[in-house]
């Protein structure tokens, strides 16, 4: 599909075929799916000093790779399996995101147990409905706010890493918890 500019978009979505995409079916759309939001926190943390077209460019490798991000084997994951992921240029080859991967893989089941599901935890955050901003440009978008602290904090407590409050904004945006898209963005209102 090519890049269409018939449709007003958000400005970082205009850079290539890929972004286009995410933005107009993915980004920002009220995600409940627990497997789902696992692949978007691990996505978000291994884009962390980095372009997020890189990461999308990478996906399908880490779907691959990282087992369909089925939470209960990645928790499984040995020393044997996190030096192979390390040798494969498909991936973000950076040991801490990848280890945190795993450790993040074993404290999303432990909130699985106590809450019933990490949507039901994470959406507690905004009542179980998306927050909806008003921005006039990307230019007035934070890139963290005091709930995203909040997130933040609850997730590094539980043991995530690869978590800061950029990355959980940036999660918190991806998954519609927080409609981000510019008021003249096609998207605002669908989402």
């Amino acid at each position: 599909m090519p890049i269409s500019t018939k449709l007003q978009r958000c400005s970082w979505a205009l850079g290539s075929e890929l972004e286009q995409i995410y933005h107009d079916t993915e980004w920002g759309v009220p995600l409940h799916e627990d497997k789902k939001l696992f692949e978007l926190i691990t996505l978000e943390g291994a884009q962390a000093g980095l372009s997020w077209a890189t990461v999308l460019n990478k996906r399908e490798n880490y779907r691959t790779l990282f087992d369909g991000f089925e939470v209960e084997k990645i928790a499984c994951y040995d020393s044997r399996k996190i030096e192979s992921l390390l040798t494969n240029p498909g991936i973000i080859r950076n040991r801490l995101k990848v280890e945190s991967t795993i450790t993040n893989a074993r404290a999303f089941i432990a909130l699985q147990n106590e809450f019933g599901s990490f949507d039901a935890f994470i959406w507690q955050f905004t009542e179980g409905k998306p927050i909806v901003n008003q921005w006039q440009g990307v230019e007035n978008i934070p890139s963290r706010t005091e709930l995203s602290d909040r997130l933040s904090k609850q997730l590094k407590k539980r043991g995530f890493r690869f978590v800061g409050t950029t990355i959980c904004y940036a999660f918190m945006q991806a998954t519609g918890m927080i409609n981000d898209h510019i008021v003249d963005c096609f998207r605002y209102h669908q989402c």
